[in-house]
């Protein structure tokens, strides 16, 4: 069985860029076709309307919806019209969708919650398109290195393979924090987990800066500073995760995850050696 993942996007988080494209890396997987549809960096109500029906011509068997604050009125809007139909879906969102949670359960949808993945400093005194671009490609790094892409995509290869079996499907109700670094197992160096942990730590302090920056102060000798502080933090946490995994490559310890052409995972911890299909 070949199954349908079908991608909205409502706005952006660092994980969105790469959402679709974690699941079939090396583009030879034959159990699944993956198709996404995108309002871009808007996320109202209208942008939202004209295309979160589009998904559906796909007619796909599993949803993906990311997008930052699902509580949002556009956002909120899609969480509608997605627990109105009868396709799984799975939300992925930054830390304020921990205040719907509850709420995107009652509506029958899963979720992730990517409490490590911060707000851009959204300030036109500030951002361009390369700052913009500089910001996320530093977030996707972290999320990189940290082994938290590989919980993400670990996730959804779970409902791909019990949709495959016809097995019942449990949607994911989860939050990604600190806690599953060091419970992860991805790290055979402690201080090389050390320093994931604590890239993470800072990317979840951006958010807090920049959501100050952003909404509260109103003085721009007060908020430029701040959003050009928060962006400086992520790049040293970037830094932070990529020595974290240079430790691990010293070591030749580094863990590698590829998919096979059946959509199962692969492992392998030493460079020169096969990677060995799991089961999952």
């Amino acid at each position: 069985m070949i199954v349908k993942v079908g991608v909205f996007k409502c706005g952006n988080i660092g994980t969105a860029p790469i959402l679709e494209l974690l699941l079939d890396e090396l583009a030879d997987r034959k159990d699944l076709t993956v198709r996404t549809v995108s309002t871009g960096s808007k996320m109202d109500v209208e942008a939202v309307e004209e295309t979160v029906e589009k998904i559906f011509e796909f007619s796909p068997d599993l949803l993906l919806f990311i997008s930052p604050n699902t509580s949002a009125p556009g956002p909120a809007k899609a969480r509608e019209v997605f627990s109105r139909k009868k396709v799984p879906t799975v939300i992925f969102t930054d830390g304020p969708g921990k205040r719907v949670k509850d709420e995107i359960e009652r509506q029958g949808l899963g979720y992730v919650i990517i409490m490590g993945d911060p707000l851009i400093g959204a300030r036109k005194e500030f951002l361009d398109p390369l700052e913009m671009a500089i910001f996320n490609a530093n977030v996707i790094k972290v999320l990189a290195c940290t082994g938290v892409l590989r919980r993400i995509f670990r996730e959804v290869d779970k409902l791909i393979l019990a949709i495959k079996s016809g097995a019942s499907l449990s949607l994911p109700k989860l939050k990604i924090d600190t806690d599953d670094i060091l419970d992860a197992g991805d790290f055979k160096n402690p201080y090389a987990m050390v320093k994931a942990m604590a890239a993470y730590e800072l990317l979840k302090k951006v958010a807090e800066i920049n959501v100050r920056a952003c909404f509260i102060e109103k003085d721009k000798k007060k908020y430029v500073p701040f959003v050009a502080c928060a962006h400086e933090i992520v790049q040293k946490s970037a830094l932070l995760a990529e020595e974290a995994r240079e430790i691990e490559k010293y070591g030749d310890t580094l863990l590698r995850t590829p998919h096979a052409k059946d959509g199962r995972l692969k492992t392998k911890d030493k460079l020169l050696f096969p990677p060995k299909t799991s089961d999952q």
